[in-house]
């Protein structure tokens, strides 16, 4: 609607501003309170703290590369001396720093703290490391450890830089490639790292977002007192197995596909049937302007079914 390259939307401070003006009309007119500006989504700025190559497409999401190549040069990593001094995490702390200049309200944010240890451990070394548990479970160890410490320090050298130290709280943990494990390897090489991942960030409440999982990976949510699971697009769950299964809370999503693809009142039916099986939240989001008319009904069914 701006006119707005993506790419803009995480270096550029007057495009940045420009686009979230031009939500407001939108938000207005579907009734939702207008998003706070700040700097476009990013999950990589932990493992661009290390070193990571990541490259922006003018209109696409960031796709960062493996820093290592083998297993071998597992014993090589090191945690830098200074978490932010990589040039993408300086030019991200500026461009919030500018934008909370103009709106103070907005968060102190320049992407996800990090990613889970399995996901991490594949964007550190690629997908080679989905082999490694099987063929040298030793070093698969030693990046799981590593993945998780420098995750933490990063997290902590931020938060602090920010004036926001690591407080107990609620918490979430975003690891997709963990169900890509079976539960005799998620036994020893995930829920462990999960746990260490969960106390070194002060979880009191444990949120879990994860998007390959199986029905048999489920008892490990009790185990670890995962309080809600995010399952996102998991093609393995949908929420019938989940209401069965799941042993805590689950959220259920409306997916861009599905917006794209169906009709008003197919999508009004599909919020219905999803409904049923009593997720916490059901969630969408206009990711098309086309669909504005879509998203209306599903925020009538949303609120009708509120109410009751």
């Amino acid at each position: 609607m701006a006119g707005i390259p993506q790419i803009k939307l995480h270096f550029d401070v007057e495009a940045i501003c420009n686009a979230y003006e031009k939500i407001k009309p939108i938000a207005k007119r579907l009734d939702v309170e207008a998003p706070v500006p700040r700097i476009a989504g990013f999950c990589y700025p932990h493992i661009a703290s290390l070193g990571a190559k990541i490259v922006f497409p003018e209109d696409g999401e960031p796709k960062p590369f493996p820093i290592i190549k083998s297993p071998e040069e597992i014993d090589n990593l090191t945690e830098p001396k200074d978490y932010l001094n990589a040039p993408i995490i300086q030019e991200r702390l500026r461009v919030c720093y500018e934008i909370k200049k103009r709106y103070p309200k907005s968060p102190n944010f320049i992407g996800h703290l990090f990613e889970g240890p399995i996901t991490t451990a594949v964007l550190i070394m690629g997908s080679g490391f989905l082999t490694l548990p099987y063929d040298d479970p030793e070093k698969a160890h030693k990046l799981l450890n590593f993945s998780v410490k420098s995750a933490l320090n990063y997290a902590n050298t931020l938060c602090n830089y920010f004036g926001e130290p690591i407080q107990p709280g609620s918490k979430g943990l975003p690891d997709d490639f963990a169900g890509m494990f079976p539960p005799k390897i998620f036994k020893e090489f995930v829920a462990p790292y999960w746990e260490k991942i969960y106390q070194g960030n002060k979880a009191t409440e444990r949120y879990l977002h994860s998007e390959l999982l199986r029905l048999e990976h489920l008892p490990f949510l009790k185990e670890l007192n995962i309080e809600k699971f995010d399952p996102s697009a998991d093609q393995y769950l949908n929420p019938e197995l989940l209401s069965k299964y799941c042993p805590c809370k689950f959220t259920s999503r409306i997916l861009p596909w599905e917006i794209r693809d169906l009709s008003e009142d197919e999508l009004v039916e599909l919020y219905k049937e999803r409904a049923k099986f009593k997720p916490s939240c059901i969630s969408f989001y206009l990711g098309c302007l086309k669909d504005e008319p879509k998203i209306k009904c599903l925020l009538k069914i949303a609120r009708e079914l509120k109410e009751k």
